[in-house]
């Protein structure tokens, strides 16, 4: 994959300040998400799993945490707490799908993502989000400019967005982790 001019001036448009920042250039609402359907995605190249679409998750609860390579200080950060909640809450209906996008200049090169997966020690379904398809549709629309690409989305059962985490990271002991549970537990618990 190689990023043109147009995708690497969004990905200065999105880069992270630092916490705390308060910047109001970024506009970090997530009310014209939550509540809603999540639209279908456009992820290809599976790792762990045959490739999945929304629709067929449906009646599960579905965690999407966009990610990129190790270098991602924010990304290796969170990475122990996606395995820790595959672990958890897989079998009580939860699927944990990590959707990596590429953010290097450099061509993606074959088997990447699937190193970075290892890497993390992902066990759950892992995909590439090419030119940022998805997260586009998703999070980074014309209309807004968000401080955050590594960004998760918690789906229903019934396939509507309830939850999105915008920060960088939910570390093991972080309070964002612990609210991150607490949605999970809601959400497995509804039938």
């Amino acid at each position: 994959m190689t990023l043109g001019p147009a995708l690497l001036s969004a990905m200065v448009a999105v880069a992270p300040v630092a916490a705390g920042g308060g910047d109001p250039a970024f506009d970090d609402d997530t009310s014209d998400v939550v509540g809603r359907p999540a639209p279908p995605w456009e992820l290809e190249q599976w790792i762990n799993s045959k490739p999945l679409t929304l629709a067929s998750l449906r009646g599960k609860v579905v965690l999407v945490r966009w990610f990129m390579s190790p270098e991602c200080p924010f990304c290796t950060a969170t990475a122990p707490s996606l395995n820790q909640l595959h672990r958890d809450y897989a079998a009580r209906g939860l699927v944990v799908v990590g959707a990596y996008h590429h953010k290097r200049a450099e061509p993606l090169g074959p088997g990447e993502v699937a190193g970075y997966a290892a890497q993390y020690g992902f066990q759950f379904p892992v995909a590439v989000d090419p030119e940022w398809r998805t997260l586009r549709n998703w999070w980074l629309r014309p209309a807004h400019r968000r401080r955050w690409t590594s960004v998760s989305f918690l789906i229903d059962r019934r396939g509507v967005v309830r939850h999105v985490h915008t920060g960088g990271k939910y570390a093991p002991g972080d309070p964002e982790l612990a609210t991150m549970r607490a949605w999970i537990d809601r959400l497995v618990s509804e039938r």
